[in-house]
């Protein structure tokens, strides 16, 4: 089973309804022990980084993730999951998880599209990714693939960890990693057949870790 993390930050429903619609067994839920027997863990989220930390801490979960990370449990995080990941996130001004190396971003004023018209913050739409190292949550997906992204902030991890980038006004880390712990700042969930195939993978990567 894949838990999703519930923190009170937005897109849990949507993750449970992608996963179900894979026919993947998985429960939403903030209660450490069921966490803690997870074959993986879906760290989701929309929203402020800062809120998201006051949370998660006030509910013990930073510590729960830290642990399963730790252990060696499956983790992938989405959108704000991916950003606060890392050691600090501009917005808020907010220490956030220090799990991962690097920080998170505000997109820069004035952004150009490569067409040279403007580039909107928040950056919301469909995107490729360019691939710059191999991940097996994208077995199966096609390079031209495109994703869905609702985002101001951008990740900005250890350059060891980059998996993929996009561009948008500029060149951003959009998928990130190591094995088993991997952090996407699109959103899998709402971004079609791709996005199922990354999940799909996912979930068969957590078995066969939990098989082996």
């Amino acid at each position: 089973m894949l838990a999703i993390l519930d923190y009170k930050a937005g897109n849990q429903t949507s993750v449970r309804r992608a996963l179900e619609h894979l026919g993947i067994p998985c429960a939403i839920t903030a209660d450490p022990a069921a966490l803690d027997a997870a074959h993986g863990i879906i760290f989701p989220g929309v929203g402020a980084a800062g809120q998201a930390m006051r949370t998660l801490r006030a509910g013990g979960l930073d510590q729960v993730l830290r642990r399963a990370v730790e252990k060696g449990r499956p983790l992938l995080g989405i959108c704000l999951g991916c950003q606060i990941l890392l050691a600090h996130s501009e917005e808020n001004d907010t220490p956030t998880l220090d799990i991962v190396p690097g920080v998170c971003r505000r997109f820069e004023d004035g952004l150009r599209q490569e067409d040279g018209t403007p580039a909107p913050v928040p950056h919301m739409g469909w995107n490729s990714i360019e691939l710059q190292a191999p991940c097996p949550l994208l077995t199966g997906v096609d390079p031209r693939a495109e994703f869905y992204f609702v985002h101001s902030y951008y990740v900005d991890p250890a350059p060891e960890l980059v998996l993929a980038t996009t561009v948008y006004g500029r060149e951003f880390c959009s998928l990130y990693g190591r094995d088993g712990l991997w952090a996407a700042q699109f959103h899998p969930e709402k971004s079609g057949r791709p996005g199922l195939t990354l999940l799909r993978n996912f979930y068969n990567y957590c078995e066969a870790r939990h098989a082996a």
